[in-house]
């Protein structure tokens, strides 16, 4: 089964199967009425009857008692407390610990850190009144991250703070999930650290990683977290005490992972396809550098037969790494290289109010379908830089005036350094989400044109856009009229012309017909090598033709 988007179609011949999968979860548990100062002083008088002992020395014994509750119950069932520094990969370091047992469930390690929190000051005022604020400067406090295994997510970690009204995280990995479900279906896989490597049957493990994505999804969220959360909070509140005082968290989804696995028959083909995408699609990004972790194998040319075995490795990488990454603002979309044989296309949202789709737990279904439309806008842009084309009348109809609804512009001339740095700036933001407006067009053009750029502002980027609106290369977003993004066409009618322009035309005028003076050894190998062997040839064609100087 492969994925409909354009990318992921023209390299089907040389896939075994995809899948797409909600990666990384983390969903934000609070009390909904410990966020207000009211409503702080109305659950504490229903947990002790009273507010008189409401002050800032009881909170802090309550945060004491937590932590000696945390240690006492670790030290009697032999579970590891490890106390982390600034910058400490905890998911590393709580992997040491990770139970061996595949049968086993519950708490395997407590990872305790500081972190900046917002907690309640109380002020006691003259005529026995009292006043909850928070501090201008938030105090760093001990968190506990419980790392658990579950039987139905894998491991799963909540991390949460050890001070009233303790909000907490519940972080979930849909990889972990996926591989519990797949081993009850019967679906044999290689798994290799947060990827499957391997799969028996694609079909059948994309039909397990679909019910991630279903509105049943809430429901499993839900159940989890449920089914953990109240188990932690108990070193600081007793069950009786959660039950008398009414305690009960609320959820809301904080960061979500998704991504666009590619199993690839041949690992070396794989590293051709990803590194020849890169070199042709790169300078349209206006990407500065990508990323690579060097490792210690090289990919192998074909499979070795034999059974599948189901395994987890968490190591240092085994095989070259290379990230693919761009931002937008608190969303990001990156494609890289993914064990021997995968090739990822990961959206991320940092903070899910960058997808002004709502955070409640139950509009989770909706953050994942605005992240596959995410993904799906960056891998159909991305191939429409990677297969260009323009048709044999472009060149002619660009120069001539349009109209846009009633208005009369004027044509694109490829030949106005503006008017280039505008179709780059364009091209260069096809991938962005939601579109760009003009102010971030024309930052963009700025950027490329440097001093040359002048006054160029949010309104002259405008006329620009409105001119190549005229020409269907450019089209206002659907339901979004201040946004803006190219259409199939003309994303790759302008790749293929400035490509021709910068790569081609402008190397062979500048240096009067010949090849850029210089060693012919400076690009032996790639892109870069073969449009010096085109520089070549056309120098022979001036030549015979009278045309170089």
């Amino acid at each position: 089964m492969f994925a409909s988007d354009p990318f992921t179609q023209q390299h089907a011949s040389l896939l075994e199967g995809t899948y797409d999968l909600v990666d990384r979860i983390v969903i934000n548990a609070y009390f909904g009425m410990g966020g207000s100062g009211g409503g702080f002083c109305y659950w504490w008088k229903q947990l002790y009857g009273t507010t008189d002992n409401l002050n800032n020395t009881t909170l802090l014994r309550m945060a004491g008692r937590f932590a000696r509750r945390v240690r006492g119950w670790a030290k009697k069932h032999s579970v590891p407390v490890v106390y982390c520094q600034s910058g400490d990969r905890k998911s590393q370091i709580a992997q040491q610990y990770r139970p061996s047992d595949p049968s086993f469930t519950g708490v395997f390690a407590v990872l305790v850190n500081r972190v900046p929190t917002p907690i309640w000051t109380v002020l006691r005022l003259p005529r026995g009144g009292l006043h909850l604020k928070r501090p201008d400067r938030f105090p760093c406090v001990y968190h506990y991250s419980f790392h658990i295994m579950d039987a139905e997510w894998g491991h799963v970690t909540i991390k949460m703070s050890g001070h009233v009204p303790f909000s907490a995280q519940v972080m979930l990995n849909g990889h972990e999930y996926v591989a519990c479900q797949a081993r009850k279906a019967g679906i044999h896989f290689s798994k290799d650290g947060n990827c499957f490597t391997e799969v028996s049957d694609p079909v059948a493990l994309a039909r397990v990683a679909d019910t991630l994505r279903s509105p049943t999804a809430i429901g499993r969220l839900r159940r989890v977290c449920e089914r953990w959360i109240y188990r932690c909070v108990c070193f600081g509140l007793s069950f009786d005490e959660q039950k008398r005082s009414g305690f009960r968290y609320r959820y809301s989804v904080y960061q979500a992972e998704y991504s666009r696995n590619l199993l690839f028959h041949n690992g070396h083909q794989m590293e051709q396809v990803f590194n020849g995408v890169i070199d042709r699609t790169r300078s349209h990004l206006d990407i500065r550098q990508v990323k690579t972790i060097f490792g210690m194998h090289c990919r192998r040319i074909k499979r070795k037969g034999g059974p599948l075995h189901c395994e987890s490795v968490l190591d240092i990488p085994a095989f070259n790494l290379t990230v693919f990454k761009l931002h937008f603002g608190l969303l990001t979309v990156k494609l890289y290289t993914k064990g021997e044989c995968v090739l990822r296309a990961e959206a991320i949202t940092h903070n899910t109010r960058g997808l002004r789709c709502g955070r409640v737990i139950d509009r989770f279904p909706d953050v994942i379908a605005k992240l596959s439309e995410m993904l799906d806008r960056f891998l159909a842009a991305f191939r429409g830089m990677d297969v260009t084309w323009i048709s044999d009348t472009t060149l002619e109809e660009l120069p001539q005036a349009t109209t846009v609804g009633t208005t009369r512009v004027g044509g694109v001339d490829i030949n106005k350094p503006r008017m280039r740095a505008a179709m780059e700036a364009a091209v260069a933001l096809s991938p962005a989400p939601n579109g760009f407006t003009s102010s971030e067009h024309a930052q963009k053009v700025r950027d490329l044109l440097g001093p040359k750029a002048g006054q160029y502002t949010a309104r002259r980027s405008a006329y620009d856009l409105k001119k190549l609106r005229g020409k269907r290369l450019v089209e206002k977003t659907p339901g979004q009229p201040r946004r803006y993004q190219p259409t199939d066409h003309g994303l790759r009618a302008m790749a293929a012309l400035i490509v021709l322009r910068d790569k081609v035309l402008k190397p062979l005028l500048t240096y009067n017909g010949r090849c850029k003076p210089g060693s012919k050894t400076t690009a032996t190998v790639g892109i870069d090598a073969r449009y010096q062997a085109i520089q070549r040839q056309m120098q022979h064609l001036f030549r015979d033709l009278h045309i170089a100087a």
